[in-house]
Parts: structure tokens; sequence; C-alpha cells
């Protein structure tokens, strides 16, 4: 009789024999190896995660509902280690989060580690985190409580700690072979014409000097993360069993960091490549042949044309989601300016993609702010390119026009005049100088701007993410610069460690802390209580005839929301004439949309009650 892994193995065969020879002409016995460690993999996989894959495998959009919510967090940061995690879940459900981001926690080394993306040991958890049986433990007590945890998988690079760098350094060809190493600089020159810079400012280049072999290394990120050579299969194999144990320690997302990076070729940007997405293919095939129930976040970031071709297509996916950065982007640039307009246009581009698409909606995560915007439509509207990133990391900096925000750069290129922008959602929004200030009003204002960007986040379409902290209004942590590990890493002002001090003050009333953790909760019930705001809704954007305010509609099956989202610290009308009966969900008062004046940092959750009749 044949076998699950059989049948599921017979349904992928041979496009997965096809896309491995046409990587990796004349290896078929080590396809055949490839398909043998599948087999082992699916045979340790517990029970209870067989389980769980079949029940996924008969309801295979159970991710695409609009009852989930999300959380990103450091374990250190959070609860000091993956035991004090699992301590903590009682507060993760009472943020109502049933997907839970856990932050890189592999084995990295204390120095040079890149927030955790320098792994020098994919099997091992940091030694101050706890151990992979607690890894496991967590999953499990998370899977009891219907929380799904994601975790980073560092697929690009590895540190140069790691046993692989270390034997190659030693002089194992073997393991050089699964880097890439030059003796002289010719080649790396060549890679130099064509492959842009990541970190033109802090890691110029992408190559390495190393003395002690006398022998450039390709170093596409930071010194010490040595690119791995996916054109050896070699590394294929090691890291798809890498990935698999991850998910057989019970981990249900696996967020592939760097996607667009894993495969170099001279003459080419070494970005987006045809083989980059041979390789995500193959790596969702083989997870729905050992592990159906897990899937692939991927990380692009990149503008929406580069993005989208990483869901691959209906026949033949690829990742499961992808994170929505261009919009998060454009979200804070619209803060800055109070003009919807570049706004609504992306929102017409998301909203006009297949609903099979599923986009990671978020304010605020681990990284910087990047300006990855529109810049032709911004340009035909009067906008340099420079002059408006200038701009914008002044405003956020607070540096002109009133600005609230509080805000530091990060990689600052004084010859390009770029920079990335770093600082928590509050700070961001103008809490943290209202505190200093010490002015009601201000902090009023600040506290609307940050509610009224997180309903804008869960009005869109996708799974809203939650980044730990933003919950209860934390707010930038200056404390890294006395750390010499981190006093150069500016990305560490958002990745302060969890005021749990502070945190209990949503619990006590009358305080702006717990008007903001209500506030998004009552936002989150919401979302939960109306189909509306499933993924298979229809959304578009509604002319409002006020440049500050964002309009959306979301309609399925005769129930129809009209969204509307100030962006301005001013009162404005939504000057609109909509048909209907409405109730403002968030008031549960009845409200004509018809001229609808809107506070500053005003919010519109207009719900038709003729469905409900």
């Amino acid at each position: 009789m044949e076998t699950v892994f059989e049948k599921r193995l017979a349904v992928h065969l041979d496009e997965l024999k096809w896309l491995y020879c046409e990587l990796y002409e004349g290896c078929m016995d080590m396809f055949e190896a490839l398909v043998k460690q599948l087999s082992v993999r699916y045979h340790e996989r517990d029970e209870d995660l067989k389980s769980l894959d079949e029940s996924r495998l008969k309801e295979p959009d159970w991710y695409k509902k609009n009852d989930i919510t999300g959380m990103m967090l450091y374990v250190d940061a959070f609860a000091g280690n993956l035991k004090g995690v699992e301590r903590r879940l009682d507060y993760i459900q009472e943020c109502q989060v049933n997907y839970l981001h856990l932050m890189p926690l592999l084995d990295s080394p204390k120095e040079k580690n890149d927030g955790g993306y320098a792994v020098s040991d994919f099997t091992k958890v940091k030694e101050e985190l706890g151990t992979m049986e607690d890894l496991s433990h967590l999953a499990a007590s998370c899977r009891r409580r219907g929380i799904s945890v994601c975790l980073d998988f560092v697929m690009n690079h590895t540190s140069e700690e790691h046993e692989w760098a270390r034997r190659a350094r030693a002089g194992e060809k073997e393991y050089q072979d699964r880097y890439f190493f030059y003796d002289s600089y010719d080649i790396p020159a060549r890679f130099e014409e064509t492959c842009p810079q990541v970190f033109p400012t802090t890691a110029p280049g992408n190559f390495t000097w190393l003395p002690d072999m006398e022998k450039f290394v390709m170093t596409s990120f930071y010194p010490y993360q040595w690119d791995l050579n996916y054109q050896n299969p070699a590394v294929f194999h090691a890291m798809v069993d890498n990935l698999l144990n991850l998910t057989n320690h019970g981990v249900d997302i696996i967020r592939i960091d760097a996607v667009p990076y894993i495969w170099k070729e001279l003459g080419t940007r070494c970005r987006n490549l045809p083989q980059v997405h041979s390789i995500v293919r193959m790596i969702r095939m083989i997870c729905e042949i050992v592990c159906p129930g897990v899937l692939l976040l991927g990380e692009v970031v990149m503008e929406p044309e580069r993005v989208v071709p990483y869901f691959g297509t209906v026949e033949k996916p690829e990742c499961h989601m992808l994170y929505n950065v261009t919009t998060m982007a454009t979200t804070w640039h619209t803060v800055a300016t109070k003009d919807v307009g570049l706004l609504r246009r992306q929102m017409d581009i998301v909203c006009s993609l297949p609903k099979e698409y599923l986009f990671l909606n978020y304010l605020r995560c681990h990284d910087d702010i990047g300006w990855g915007l529109e810049y032709g439509w911004l340009r035909e509207r009067g906008m340099d390119e420079t002059a408006h990133k200038k701009f914008l990391n002044s405003y956020f900096r607070g540096n002109c026009f009133n600005s609230p925000s509080r805000g530091e750069l990060y990689n600052d290129d004084p010859v390009s005049g770029d920079a990335r922008l770093c600082g928590t959602t509050a700070s961001l929004c103008g809490i943290e100088s209202a505190l200093e200030s010490g002015t009601e009003e201000d902090l009023r204002t600040a506290l609307a701007c940050d509610k009224m960007l997180h309903c804008y986040m869960f009005t869109q379409s996708g799974l809203p993410v939650i980044y730990s902290g933003d919950e209860v209004g934390q707010l930038n942590d200056y404390g890294y610069k006395e750390d010499k590990r981190k006093a150069d890493d500016s990305r560490y002002l958002h990745r302060g460690a969890f005021d749990w001090e502070k945190a209990r003050e949503r619990s006590e009333e009358g305080t702006w802390r717990q008007e903001l953790f209500e506030g998004i909760r009552q936002m989150e019930t919401i979302r939960r209580e109306h189909k509306v705001f499933s993924g298979k809704a229809c959304v578009q954007t509604v002319e409002t005839w006020e440049p500050a305010i964002l309009g959306l509609s979301r309609e399925l099956d005769g129930e129809r929301l009209i969204a509307l989202f100030n962006f301005s610290p001013w009162e404005k009308t939504a000057w609109i004439k909509e048909e209907g009966e409405y109730k403002e969900l968030l008031s549960g008062s009845k409200v004509a949309a018809v001229d609808v004046v809107m506070e500053p940092y005003g919010i519109r959750w207009l719900f038709d009650t003729r469905a409900e009749k």
C-alpha cells in the first residue's frame, strides 16, 4: 500500500526532479539522496504535527481568514528566554494574538551577529535563550492554545563562525566550495560592476578580503556574513535539512530571510534571478511533501512588481505570504505629507492583485524604514527623490514643520543623501515628545495618530502583525548607545526590552496606555466578528475629495464597510455621499455616510446595516 509520504511525493516528483536537474545538471544520484533525506524527516515528524498537517490540508485557506492577528518579538527583550515567553502566553492571548513571530534565536556570535541574522549553528538555539527542546515545548504550548509560531530562516549566508566557514578557513576545499572564494580581485571586480551594494555606508562592497587565507569571500551584507553558494547542491541539501529540522520542532511558518539574494551569477545584479524562484518553488514542494501544514513567508523588501513574482502562480505557488513593505513605507510618507494620493495609488495596486495573494501588513518591525516609494509618480508631482527622502528623514527626527516625531537615521549616506529611519510607532507618532512636553492636547493628538495607523493596518486585506510593545505604546530606547555591541546600529532604538512595569498601565483606568491597548483590542475584535474583513472581500479606494483623508470600501456577501482615515492633525471632512444606513463600528453610533466630519487623525468604520436586516 502506498504510504502518505509516497502519495505526496508522487504529486510533486516530476516537477521537483525537473527543477533540481535544471539547476544541478548530472546530479541524479544526489537528487535520489535528497528524496531519501525527505523521507527521513517525514518519518521523524511528531504525530501531533502530522495530525495538524492533515487538518490544514482539509482547510487550505486556514491562514487567510480575518481571525488571525500576529505579533513579532525578540525573545530576550520580551521575556528573557524561551521559557519566559511560554510563561507569558496568557499576555499574548490577552493581546488576541494567534500568530507569534519569534525573531532570530538560532546560535550566533555574541558580537558580529546582525541581530541574530549571522547564524553560526542552524541546529542550536542561542544558549542564553534556551535549547531546541525549549523551542519544541513552547511550540507545543502555542499549538494547544491555537497560536502558530513563525521563525526566521537565514538562507543567504552563514556567520563566519559557522562550522562550514571555520573548515573553509582551515583550507578544506569541500567547505570553501560552499561559499564564493577568489584568490584575486579579478572576478569580484566584475561582480561589483553589476551587483548593487546593500549597505554602501556601513558595509561597502560585496566582498571581504581575508588576510589569513589570502582570499576574497563574497559578503553581500556584512563582512562577517559569508554568502552561501547555491550552485553547489550540497548547500541546498544541507539548508533544506536545517529548515525541515525547524518544522519538526513545531515551527508553523518559516520566514525566509533575504530571498532575492540567494542565487549569484556573474554579470547580473545577483537579485531576483530565475534560479531563486526555482529554489523557492522546490522548497514549497518539499514542505508540501514533508510538512504541508507549514507556511513560507518571503522577506522581499522591494517594490510591488518585484515582490509579487514570489507568490509564484496559482498552479505553481512559491511563498504563501509576502511583506507589504511598500504600503508600510508609503503609510509613513503619508503621515509626513498629510496627502493620501500616493497611498491611495498604492492601495489601488495591491487591491487589484489576485485574492489568492496574502500580504503581511505592519506598521513597524525590527528593521529600519527604507523609503522605497514610487518616485516616478512623485516626480510627476514635483517631488525630487533625494530632496523628498531628506524631508521625510528630517520630519521623523522632529527637525521640521513642527513635527512631533522622534526617530534616528540608519545607514546615512552623505554622498547620495540616502538614509533609512528608525523608531517605535509611538515615538514616530509623537507620544514621546508629547510626554516630554507634558501637553495633554499633544498627547491626545499623538494617541489618535497611533490608533488611526493601527486601524488602517487592520482594514487592509491580509495578515496584520503588531510589533511587540506597540500595543502599549513603547517608546524609543536610547540606552543602546551605552552598549558597545549595539551602539553602531541605530535599529536598536526600537529593539528595547519590553517594559512590563509600564505595560501594567494597560489595565489602569484612565491611562493613555489603557486607551491605546483597549483601542487596538477593540479593532481586533471587530475585525474578527465581521466577514467583510475577510481576504475574499472586494476592496476599492473611495474618493473623499479631501487630500488628507483616505477612503476604502470593503464588500463581501452583501456586507459593506466604508473606512475613512484622516492623516492630518486637523479636523477635515470626507465629502462622500453613500446611500445606505450606517453604523460606526468603533463607537456604535448611527452615522450618515454623507459629508463625514473627521476629527484630527480620525477614524470611521462605517458598516452598512442594511445587510443585517
